[in-house]
């Protein structure tokens, strides 16, 4: 992997000469909220340490979308969502996000319209100030090694970037005249000194490495249904998580004709009640608490198990967003210290 330098003026013409490579998305605000979407003018990005409310997931696991259509001959998927994309502005949290998913969706059999969103897809990641409710340094993910094409870090005067493939290569030989090769003593003092200066700006923190174990030994504990009785189960916890990725089918069949129709596939969430609700009525998770528990063990515990990197990537969504103040750090003090919370 190699590092380059820019200059802070180079950067919006820069990043104008990539859309020869795709359609350009990035954070831009939308009707006064913070947004991934598809951008008309690159001045419109909203390149900072804010965070946007939905995760990058939108981009490559939507919201809803058509899988295919159907008649009595047959399915013909429908695969008009993925297109060439050049997406910019990926926070570290939200490219570690991303590479957790990939181990669900690309787990054979791979998920088509997923990874054919991942593989037309350029990530230009880019560095973030601590934000108020930021976990990333508890969970290892601040810092990202991978997963991106190019990634800019701003050290002051000028960006060092990360060359993360060919195609980030290729990016900076059209315009190469804008990056310089050679970096020196003083920009590797000023980049430890921005590291040292982010690392000590984080306000919160939880003991993510113990959580396993923690998690394994309080399966039973009271605390679940203290937090039980709180939940509200209206699932925006998983709607913001980055690495949530439970999902929906429903067919629809047309009015005028019921032979034909389309699948729509949507999010859904393990906090819903009817979530685990089978054939014949039995519910599998119809207490509040057992479908807290689920949330909590696979964020804390079982998606590290099983995937080798645990489930959470400290993004804070979950803290910023949930009306009864149940989330990562909530939960993991209760049963790290035997108590719920004092308000």
């Amino acid at each position: 992997m190699r590092i380059m330098k820019m200059q802070h003026k180079f950067l919006e013409v820069f990043l104008e000469s990539t859309a020869k490579y795709g359609a350009p998305y990035g954070p831009v605000r939308r009707n006064g909220v913070l947004t991934y979407d598809r951008v008309e003018k690159i001045s419109d990005l909203v390149l900072s340490g804010e965070k946007t409310m939905i995760p990058a997931k939108k981009l490559f696991h939507p919201m809803r979308f058509d899988v295919f259509k159907f008649n009595e001959d047959g399915f013909t998927p429908d695969y008009s969502s993925i297109e060439k994309r050049v997406i910019i502005g990926l926070h570290p949290c939200e490219i570690h996000g991303l590479l957790k998913l990939d181990k669900i969706f690309d787990n054979p059999p791979a998920d088509p319209y997923y990874m054919g969103q991942r593989k037309n897809s350029i990530i230009i990641g880019w560095s973030c100030a601590v934000c108020q409710n930021g976990l990333c340094k508890s969970t290892g993910t601040d810092i990202v090694e991978e997963g991106f094409d190019l990634f800019f870090v701003d050290v002051g005067e000028f960006y060092l970037v990360w060359i993360g493939s060919s195609i980030g290569y290729d990016m900076i030989h059209d315009k190469e005249e804008f990056f310089e090769s050679t970096v020196t003593r003083d920009d590797l003092d000023a980049y430890v000194d921005w590291r040292a200066r982010r690392d000590s700006s984080f306000m919160k923190s939880f003991n993510f490495r113990n959580m396993p174990d923690i998690m394994d030994m309080s399966y039973q504990s009271p605390i679940w249904e203290y937090f039980a009785n709180k939940c509200i189960s209206c699932g925006q916890c998983s709607m913001v998580c980055p690495t949530c990725n439970c999902y929906n089918i429903t067919d629809h069949f047309d009015v005028s004709n019921a032979n034909t129709g389309r699948r729509e596939r949507y999010w859904d969430s393990c906090m819903f009640m009817e979530y685990s609700l089978v054939a014949g009525g039995h519910n599998f998770r119809g207490a509040r608490a057992d479908r807290l528990k689920l949330w909590y063990t696979h964020k804390l515990k079982t998606f590290g198990s099983q995937y080798a990197k645990p489930g959470c990537v400290g993004c804070g969504r979950c803290v910023e967003t949930c009306p009864v103040d149940i989330n990562v750090l909530t939960i993991s003090e209760a049963l790290t210290t035997g108590e719920v919370p004092k308000k």
